[in-house]
């Protein structure tokens, strides 16, 4: 049955609910059972890459009806979800790992949904900015989420900027990029700045490796790291702030 043809024709003038569902980051053990009741029950999976996801909804024995939403189809894509939303359909919207809308375009599915008064629900559950900071070792009080610096334009600019940050920051990175942003963040922070390289999280080869800046670019020069990368940076201290902003 195409989930067009569901049977809501007594709900077509009450939106359907649009549930933001985390999903693992790499151990596929890590959903939830709230997250596998609402992806097994719902009328509708929106997925970033319905071929990732895929492989989750098989190990469940999901047969849930997926359609793609990504980058690259959002602006055709998010009218026809609108769409089935405003008829009654309820649906499931999933990244390929983590939760969605962060550092992802479903946020404009989001965004959408609030305009149109259609009620949105979260399905909390794996985060790689969670599971890369809680054990990091670094202050955990208060911290910053930068995601993915930008590629060129701007990108000095927003280094700049957080020179003189005094919270915990968090980057997402590619493993192509990182001995790159590391040696640029050896010039912008110092090259003593602590961090915390995160790699793999919860998949079998996940590396966690702490050292003062110069020493990551070191190791990882040499290393030829793989898979996906979040880099945590000690904020900078008050004496050390205090000195930057004098010498400036």
């Amino acid at each position: 049955m195409n989930y067009t043809d569901n049977d809501n024709s007594s709900n077509r003038h009450t939106p359907g609910i649009l549930y933001i569902v985390s999903t693992p980051i790499g151990n596929l053990k890590d959903i939830t059972h709230r997250a596998e009741e609402i992806l097994r029950t719902v009328d509708l999976i929106v997925a970033e890459d319905t071929r990732h996801t895929r492989i989750l909804l098989n190990t469940y024995n999901i047969s849930t009806q997926m359609i793609s939403y990504h980058e690259h189809n959002a602006q055709r894509v998010l009218p026809q979800v609108m769409e089935h939303l405003q008829n009654g359909l309820h649906i499931a919207q999933v990244s390929d790992a983590g939760t969605p809308g962060i550092s992802d375009p479903g946020y404009r599915l989001i965004q959408a949904a609030i305009a149109e008064r259609v009620e949105v629900v979260p399905i909390p559950g794996a985060s790689a900015v969670l599971s890369a900071i809680v054990p990091s070792g670094l202050p955990l009080d208060r911290f910053v989420f930068e995601g993915f610096l930008p590629r060129k334009k701007g990108r000095k600019t927003r280094m700049d900027l957080l020179a003189t940050e005094s919270r915990t920051m968090v980057f997402y990175e590619s493993p192509h990029r990182l001995v790159k942003t590391l040696i640029e963040f050896s010039e912008v922070f110092g090259n003593d700045r602590k961090a915390v390289v995160c790699r793999e999280l919860t998949k079998k080869f996940e590396e966690f490796k702490r050292g003062t800046m110069q020493e990551l670019v070191n190791h990882y020069t040499a290393a030829n790291p793989k898979g996906e990368i979040v880099i945590i940076v000690e904020g900078i201290g008050k004496k050390a702030a205090k000195k930057r902003v004098d010498f400036q």
